[in-house]
């Protein structure tokens, strides 16, 4: 049996159902009857669906299925998301104010992830929006210097200084590429979810410059994004690892 086309061969507007038929006794109603926003999608966005289902919401899985990376399958649900209708399309980057980057220094042959960090958003125009591993979107914003970012997520003043993501990574290279993220949230400084071994604990110590036992803000959801993001390391549940490709580099 033929696929249901979607839209029109000649002018491409969109198409309604104008008959159902039913195969066992042969009834036919006749109407105009909308497809469902499922049935409109594109044979892309269904394969996409289909593999994003099967894996749980794995987008690393997804990423692995369909042989795309992972900022491609972010990217792709998104548009998914807003196909469906749940989910707003991003206001135009013309509505967005222009940063100046005049100013903004920075070595384009280095492979400190900072550098890299800043280099990607130099090229997005200063803004972006990246995802969690749980898919919550956060906007990443350089500062006028270049020197620090803001993220709609992170309420923290003074904003975060592309540094961070260097102490990040040494962790990591210590750790055989990898480490956990660790809890700020619920451990102290110096306790296990929360020691020199996880992200939060490195970032709270060689960062922050925190004492042990003191309490601690715990952004690594959406630093680990930027990370992911940037192609440096996988944001993966529990976890942070560095990808193959940013090994390479070093």
């Amino acid at each position: 049996m033929p696929k249901m086309i979607k839209n029109c061969p000649a002018c491409n507007s969109t198409l309604l159902v104008s008959s159902l038929l039913c195969p066992n006794c042969k009834m036919e109603l006749r109407g105009e009857f909308e497809m469902n926003p499922f049935d409109r999608l594109s044979d892309d966005q269904t394969a996409f669906l289909y593999s994003f289902l099967k894996s749980r919401g794995n987008l690393s899985a997804v990423q692995a299925n369909l042989q795309i990376s992972y900022p491609t399958a972010k990217k792709r649900l998104d548009k998914l998301l807003v196909q469906l209708g749940l989910e707003e399309k991003e206001t135009s980057d013309e509505n967005k104010e222009k940063l100046d980057m005049t100013n903004w220094t920075y070595d384009e042959t280095s492979h400190k992830a900072s550098d890299i960090i800043r280099a990607k958003l130099k090229a997005c125009g200063g803004r972006v929006v990246v995802h969690t591993a749980r898919g919550l979107p956060c906007e990443i914003v350089v500062s006028p210097d270049g020197r620090a970012f803001t993220c709609d997520k992170l309420p923290i003043t003074p904003p975060y200084r592309f540094e961070v993501f260097d102490v990040i990574v040494d962790l990591l290279l210590a750790n055989n590429g990898k480490a956990r993220k660790g809890n700020g949230r619920n451990h102290r400084l110096g306790e296990a979810e929360c020691d020199e071994t996880t992200v939060v604990g490195a970032i709270a110590y060689n960062y922050a410059g925190k004492k042990t036992g003191s309490s601690v803000f715990d952004p690594v959801f959406a630093l680990a994004a930027v990370l992911d993001w940037a192609e440096i390391a996988s944001n993966e549940r529990g976890e942070i690892v560095l990808t193959a490709s940013y090994r390479n580099t070093l």
